[in-house]
């Protein structure tokens, strides 16, 4: 059953293609105001959320179908103990299709994997968000034209920012990318992210602790919020949180065409008086990403009517309950009968990564 947990997920041409049917949403929406008619979507929010829940279920809406689902942990039968894994079985016996969001790293992967229709990961902990990214990416061919020979800088918390990792995943696809990384030294783009993507994929990057002196070069501007609940440290976290703050004399040298955007929800990380600058792209991204859950949720039902598979990886590199994730937030840590099963990365040093949260594991 095809689902999409990753934006590694989709090719480059299905995610041109599911800009290319956004598009034509914005031009024929009667069109499809009936094309889900008869289908269930199923909202699984075990965090809270407003944009994105309200984004699946408005973009289920607009297409004809119907919604069911809950949005705390607590209000399912999660706060009862049961898995991710019955569930998503459970589920499968009432919807077409689930958009699950789940504070543990690779939860919605483990829902994927169990249930027979297909699932969207609307947000796993610190790890992915995928639909979040392809907002981002309409939001930037809208205003660009292209998603190539582009100058991308990333401000705030790298480190723990799932729309980050995302969204330099898709760009990867692109050429002429090049990626200004501004953080602090603690909230810096995991190595893995660097090595496994920027390295791999030859992108040319620099890393900076200065957004003044970085962002006259950009043609995007991507803010992140420092966010509390990715912290164990509440006293960590006041030290960062007003790490970058955009003010209108920081646009100053930026250009004319300089896209801002934000996946929200912001703090005080972008001023509202920067709200009416024609850069400011944010509250577009938010259209946006309701235009590109519908584009995807038609794909993803399409596809599981067809028999359609999803990427299948050759490489078969793996070890199961041979090594051990130590990450206190992956879905493994809470679901304890779930396999821990990790790619080998480099044998000869150890290094082996948890298929659920991306983290090094140790034997």
């Amino acid at each position: 059953m095809r689902s999409v947990i990753d934006i590694v997920d989709l090719t480059t041409e299905e995610i041109d293609g599911l800009i290319k049917t956004a598009l034509d949403i914005i031009k024929n929406p009667e069109a499809y105001s009936e094309k889900c008619k008869g289908k269930i979507l199923a909202t699984l929010f075990f965090e809270p959320s407003t944009r994105t829940r309200l984004s699946f279920e408005t973009a289920m809406l607009r297409l004809g179908g119907q919604v069911i689902g809950f949005s705390s942990a607590s209000s399912s039968s999660a706060s009862k103990g049961e898995s991710v894994a019955d569930t998503a079985k459970v589920i499968s016996c009432y919807a077409d299709i689930i958009a699950m969001r789940h504070p543990k790293e690779g939860a919605p992967y483990v829902a994927s994997k169990n249930a027979s229709i297909p699932v969207i990961n609307a947000g796993d902990g610190g790890h992915c968000h995928p639909t979040q990214t392809l907002a981002d990416l309409l939001t930037i061919y809208r205003e660009h034209g292209r998603l190539n020979n582009l100058t991308v800088g990333f401000c705030g918390d790298l480190k723990y920012g799932r729309t980050v990792h995302s969204l330099i995943n898709a760009l990867a696809r692109y050429t002429g990318i090049k990626i200004v990384l501004i953080s602090p030294n603690e909230l810096k783009v995991p190595t893995y992210v660097k090595e496994e993507v920027l390295d791999k994929f030859n992108m040319q990057y620099t890393e900076t602790t200065s957004l003044e002196d970085s962002i006259s070069e950009l043609d995007v501007l991507y803010m992140t919020r420092v966010q509390q609940e990715r912290f164990a440290d509440i006293n960590e976290y006041n030290r960062l949180k007003d790490s970058y703050i955009l003010t209108p004399d920081k646009l100053v040298t930026a250009k004319e065409d300089m896209s801002i955007l934000h996946p929200l929800p912001r703090v005080n990380e972008i001023s509202v008086k920067i709200d009416d600058d024609k850069r400011a792209c944010y509250f577009k991204q938010v259209d946006n990403g309701k235009l590109m859950r519908m584009a995807l949720i038609l794909k993803l039902l399409d596809d599981a009517k067809n028999g359609v598979e999803g990427i299948v990886s050759n490489d078969n590199n793996y070890v199961t309950d041979e090594v051990k994730c130590l990450n206190p937030s992956c879905i493994t840590a809470t679901e304890q009968e779930l396999p821990h099963v990790f790619k080998v990365v480099d044998k000869e040093n150890k290094i082996y990564r948890c298929i659920y949260c991306e983290k090094d594991g140790i034997i």
